[in-house]
């Protein structure tokens, strides 16, 4: 059982009143003789102390107390509001910044936000046009190789030739994949998590994979409809690649949404569940693309869930496989 209290608020409001609770005591204590006075007199007592002091310790105790909330929640609230930007930066870069008001600390402390806050939105944005220079830049050549490689005359080196094209191309769209992820600033909307799930396993059965859904009922989610639908397809992806099947189980509550994806293979030594989440890990290690793709499929579902201010879960099921979890967190409770 933890008697100190886990907030500012609650530990700054305990020390004011045990500290006022030791002073009335000291005070009694040091007023002894008039106890014996008064009770000479006649006046009424509780357990040995006349009545008038349990009023005035009462009386002074909760002036004090009411007096301590306003301060502590005056001294408390600053910093509730820097941690409320902070988290709502972190899911938008483009939130507004905070307001650099109120005593000199919080200004300071606000405007080094602020600061910060411009600073990473433009190291996001000369980032995104690099990103988007890369993109065409490494097209173009890629495209001149493939059109060159058809003037080849010999079928098995033209045939090769296309081979690390394709891969070429492939780890270029991944890792931009990837990269554009980091930087998503899709709007955020209500998506129909049904919706989104039924449509994804439909694209998936049409191109013949076996993907099934245990479907049970989910309520809107705020969040980035692009962002989250890749997520899930690279999830998918990796079940089917490896466990030969998957399956899209939801499990929705007040506290979080959660999407899991399951598969009957090998699954991953537990040793590897966290660093097999970075980018370009691999547990296959013959760097083929067919075997083991790029490794940027988990990295990508990892950051799609914090962009959302969730995280993604690994865990080995019990009776085979790998179960995947994005566990998405509500910002309230849903009445």
């Amino acid at each position: 059982m933890r008697l100190m209290p886990q907030s500012l608020f609650g530990r700054l409001t305990l020390i004011l009143v045990v500290g006022l609770l030791a002073a009335q005591f000291a005070s009694l204590w040091m007023h002894m003789d008039e106890r014996e006075m008064l009770l000479r007199q006649g006046y009424a007592h509780i357990g040995g102390v006349p009545t008038r002091f349990w009023m005035h310790l009462t009386l002074t105790l909760g002036a004090v107390i009411a007096v301590a909330l306003i301060a502590v929640r005056l001294v408390t609230r600053p910093i509730k509001g820097l941690a409320d930007a902070a988290e709502a930066f972190g899911r938008d870069l483009d939130s507004p910044p905070m307001a650099e008001a109120g005593p000199a600390e919080t200004r300071r402390a606000a405007e080094a936000f602020n600061r910060m806050q411009a600073r990473i939105k433009a190291l996001v944005e000369e980032r995104s046009r690099a990103l988007a220079a890369v993109s065409h830049d490494l097209r173009t050549p890629l495209t001149r190789m493939r059109l060159r490689a058809e003037l080849v005359e010999d079928d098995a080196l033209r045939a090769q030739i296309g081979a690390d094209i394709d891969d070429m191309q492939a780890m270029v769209e991944s890792t931009l994949d990837y990269l554009r992820g980091l930087r998503e600033n899709e709007a955020v909307q209500e998506i129909d998590i049904d919706a989104l799930l039924q449509s994804l396993v439909a694209d998936e059965e049409a191109l013949g994979r076996p993907v099934s859904l245990l479907a049970a009922p989910a309520a809107p989610f705020p969040g980035r409809l692009t962002a989250l639908r890749r997520a899930l397809a690279n999830l998918v992806d990796n079940a089917v690649k490896y466990g030969g099947a998957a399956r899209i189980r939801v499990a929705d509550g007040d506290d979080a949404l959660r999407l899991t994806v399951e598969d009957d293979g090998p699954g991953i030594p537990e040793a590897s569940l966290v660093s097999v989440v970075e980018p370009y890990v691999r547990l296959e290690t013959s760097r083929s693309r067919a075997t083991g793709g790029v490794g940027l499929g988990l990295a990508i579902a990892r950051d799609a869930a914090r962009l959302h201010g969730g995280e993604l879960v690994l865990a080995n099921r019990p009776s085979g496989g790998l179960a995947a979890t994005l566990v998405l967190r509500r910002r309230k409770s849903r009445r």
